[in-house]
């Protein structure tokens, strides 16, 4: 806790002196917002608002007390759907207001990538630059790098990668892409651009040569927008299909590139990774003023255009920054500018969460969701005034574009938006300048989905499904009602099979489509792309116009699969579905218990399955404030672990010592030959300490261990309240 002396006084609020001077000397320059009148309502809205989020945490404690209750006097009753659907809306759980009649959201002033684009979209943690500026600039990425380094192209038959070109392997990645081509933007009497010779531009459409001397054009001349170069011997050709841009780069004549290609193109970009969400929540370790503070610098580079990051790579030192726009000239002879990077979303914290950033007039923390959207906001003004570099912006609809995560209901879906209009009201901005992404994570949310679209009807821009936040508090919610079955088998059960439904059922009937995006979760294998590539289709095949990647390679492979299926048209089918019309709420509310036994070999293999995925996670975060990474499984496997990874692995552990089906020691001798399979995982990590040297006075071992074994009594089951103390009480000790 900081003293006082390290505090400025305004009004009742207490706030940090290194906050106050980064909000002071850095972000308000710039904004047209007078510093004085900032704080005095940065303190109204504090002192008005944090006990409206203190009593919607103790609505969430009271019904989850009542539900505990509820299992525990009518035992195996939970099968009795309208019984058990009864006594949620009895208790308030179950909103009243769930089934009034049909609306459609409002929202205006959204941005292309956002309403009418269907493409991935990643998640960054804010806190590390380098990835942040990675993440932002991988809008745009070669096909040919996509598929040469992965194993979407097989090693068989000789080839293999390896560190010199390997022409075999590079063979199989242009006939991919050819074929690529020849599907997204087809060539008149069933010609293929494996054929063209060359490319040229007559009369404003695109003509190919092909090797027999013929001539042919697109199938569809549209598709054809730009170009950079001659017309007769162009160097970039600019197509458009299903709203995604495709550039095909060709080297001049006497660029030796690829000899064996008759065209020399030199490689294919096309768009992928249209939205981004830099992220302040799960994939972050942000324990303290210091650590916000630089959370909010990066996303003042951002809102600037001046953000930067320098890392070694090899003997050389690389500058990253943000990319500029790209020019072309259109095929009328204008300028043609398309962005250069992603439009950005901003993740908030939940309503959870405090922090000693600001305290109170009493000495307590302030909610850090309220934080967030106060100094977010006065940065995006950045954005908004114009106050950036050459042609980099963000929004060009005048938006600012918020993901609230971890959000139970209606009622605090409704205390956001109320937020958001006191902030906008303090800086000057028009009504519903701030967007907001609802998150579908947490079961209370997802059976009232149709009721917390309605509180922010106005403001909507976003929800998405997510299998491991929503199946944490699946957990923790039906904690009571008896074990539950194992990790891998929740992806089969009935409530997960209509989680995913209903969201996107829902989003199209409340007017989402064309206005805002509706997104699936995250693809967690980051070195499995041939597998993505074979199974991840189904996200836009389900009317979902954008699904997370771990990265922006995986994102240019995921970005062939919003060619093969146009969303909206899909969207269209679905909304004449009788599909969309059934109600998902008794499957909602099927408990996953485990209806048969498990061998004593299973339970086991369970228990060390989540124990060193925890223990992989959890060291990176207490020692090194690594909020996402992928890390190896018990297998070796490469895995992308967050807080929402963290929360179902020891929410499931914490429920089957709840009831017996593994014991307190198990699960210690479990967790310590685990934590040698974890230390010998990062033996070449010069940054890594061993758990397995002291388990006692080990931090990050210890908070592990905490995390099952008091899992049960988290709120929500959530991860924040244990790793936010022991990371602190690391730093402290270091």
């Amino acid at each position: 806790m900081l003293a006082n002396s390290e505090r400025v006084l305004i009004g009742n609020i207490k706030i940090a002196r290194s906050l106050f001077k980064f909000v002071d000397e850095e972000v308000l320059p710039g904004t047209n917002i007078d510093p004085d009148a900032f704080w005095k309502g940065a303190e109204s809205i504090i002192t008005d608002l944090s006990p409206e989020n203190q009593k919607l945490l103790q609505t969430r404690d009271s019904l989850q007390v009542q539900i505990d209750q509820w299992h525990r006097t009518h035992p195996g009753q939970h099968t009795d759907i309208g019984t058990y659907k009864k006594f949620l809306f009895d208790i308030g759980y179950l909103s009243a207001r769930q089934h009034e009649e049909q609306f459609q959201i409002t929202t205006t002033n959204v941005d292309d990538e956002i309403a009418c684009q269907a493409a991935p979209q990643l998640v960054v943690p804010l806190m590390n630059a380098r990835f942040t500026l990675n993440a932002v600039n991988a809008r745009w990425g070669s096909l040919y790098d996509a598929l040469y380094g992965t194993d979407v192209i097989s090693e068989d038959d000789g080839c293999e990668k390896s560190n010199t070109y390997n022409k075999k392997r590079g063979d199989k990645v242009i006939a991919y892409t050819r074929k690529f081509l020849d599907q997204s933007i087809p060539l008149t009497n069933h010609a293929s651009h494996a054929n063209v010779v060359k490319y040229h531009i007559a009369n404003g459409e695109l003509k190919a040569t092909l090797q027999d001397g013929g001539v042919t054009q697109l199938l569809c001349p549209d598709q054809f927008i730009g170009y950079q170069g001659d017309l007769n011997e162009p160097h970039s050709i600019l197509f458009l299909h299903h709203g995604l841009h495709i550039e095909i780069v060709i080297g001049l004549t006497n660029d030796t590139n690829n000899p064996n290609d008759p065209v020399n193109i030199k490689d294919v970009f096309i768009e992928s990774v249209l939205t981004t969400i830099v992220d302040c929540e799960d994939s972050v370790a942000a324990v303290d003023v210091d650590d916000k503070v630089e959370l909010y610098r990066n996303w003042l580079g951002l809102m600037k255009g001046t953000l930067e990051a320098e890392f070694r790579k090899g003997k050389e030192i690389i500058c990253r920054k943000l990319k500029s726009d790209r020019i072309y000239t259109s095929k009328t002879g204008a300028e043609l500018c398309l962005p250069g990077r992603s439009l950005l979303f901003i993740r908030h914290v939940g309503h959870l969460l405090y922090t000693d950033a600001i305290l109170s007039e009493n000495n307590e923390e302030i909610p850090e969701g309220i934080l967030d959207a106060l100094v977010t906001t006065l940065i995006a003004l950045h954005d908004l005034n114009g106050n950036r570099t050459g042609r980099i912006r963000n929004t060009r609809k005048g938006s600012i574009y918020i993901v609230k995560p971890k959000q139970h209901g209606p009622e605090e879906v409704a205390f956001t938006s109320h937020l958001f209009a006191r902030v906008e009201d303090l800086l000057k901005l028009p009504r519903f300048t701030l967007k907001i992404g609802v998150m579908d994570e947490e079961r209370r949310t997802t059976v009232n989905l149709h009721a917390c679209i309605r509180e922010v009807k106005d403001r909507l821009v976003f929800i998405n499904t997510g299998f491991l936040d929503r199946t944490g508090d699946e957990i923790h919610t039906s904690m009571e009602a008896g074990a539950l079955v194992r990790k891998a088998q929740m992806r089969e059960t009935k409530w997960l099979n209509a989680y995913e439904t209903n969201n996107v059922a829902i989003g199209l009937r409340c007017g989402l489509s064309e206005r805002a995006q509706i997104g699936k979760g995250m693809w967690a294998i980051p070195d499995k792309m041939a597998l993505m590539v074979e199974q991840k289709i189904s996200h836009p095949k389900t009317g979902a116009t954008c699904a997370w990647v771990p990265s922006p390679t995986a994102a240019i492979l995921h970005a062939l699969h919003y060619h093969q299926v146009n969303v909206f048209a899909r969207q269209i089918e679905l909304l004449s579905s009788l599909e969309l019309e059934k109600d998902y709420l008794d499957d909602l509310l099927t408990i996953p218990v485990l209806t048969t036994s498990l061998t004593k070999e299973e339970i086991q293999h369970e228990l060390e399955n989540n124990s060193q995925s925890i223990l992989g996670y959890v060291v990176r975060w207490i020692d090194q404030g690594i909020g996402c990474s992928k890390v190896p499984d018990i297998d070796d496997i490469g895995m992308m672990e967050d807080r929402a990874t963290l929360r179902i692995s020891s929410q499931l552990m914490a429920n089957w010592l709840r009831h017996g089906l593994i014991t307190k020691d198990q699960v210690e001798e479990t967790m310590k030959r685990m934590a040698y399979v974890v230390d010998r995982q990062n033996a070449d990590d010069a940054a890594y300490q061993p758990m397995a040297k002291n388990f006692d006075q080990n931090v990050a071992f210890q908070a592990a261990l905490e995390l099952i074994l008091d899992g049960d009594k988290q709120p929500n089951g959530y991860t924040e309240l244990i790793l936010h103390r022991r990371r602190r009480q690391f730093k402290a000790q270091h």
